[in-house]
């Protein structure tokens, strides 16, 4: 478990760091952002660094699924969970959904499913 690179992006800034410490004591590696545009800036700047990309799927200026539209052009092959309050039918097979609320077990299970995929 862990060694892998995580883009975490939520606009509720005490999840976000919630989850960024959660994740790095499971040994990954993450960079937080609490909104798509920033998100797409640093993915931007260096695609191949991200193993995953956790995000929220309500973003401000963005839905989650804009935000991974964008990014699939430049990593087609990019693996990504989704996390809402909200029903969402994940497209595509390197997209996984999480609804909230969820268990850490249940996300530490579920990136680790995405990353073997």
């Amino acid at each position: 478990m862990g060694g892998a690179r995580i883009l975490l992006v939520d606009d509720e800034a005490p999840l976000l760091d919630l989850l960024k410490r959660y994740l790095e004591r499971l040994g990954y590696e993450v960079e937080a952002c609490l909104t798509p545009a920033d998100a797409l800036k640093s993915f931007e700047a260096d695609p191949s660094r991200y193993s995953l990309v956790l995000t929220d799927l309500t973003l401000p200026g963005m839905s989650g699924d804009e935000m991974i539209a964008r990014m699939r052009t430049t990593a087609p092959k990019l693996r990504v969970i989704v996390s809402s309050g909200y029903p969402y039918e994940p497209k595509g097979k390197r997209t996984g959904f999480l609804q909230k609320p969820f268990l850490p077990k249940m996300l530490a299970d579920l990136i680790e499913q995405m990353l073997a995929a």
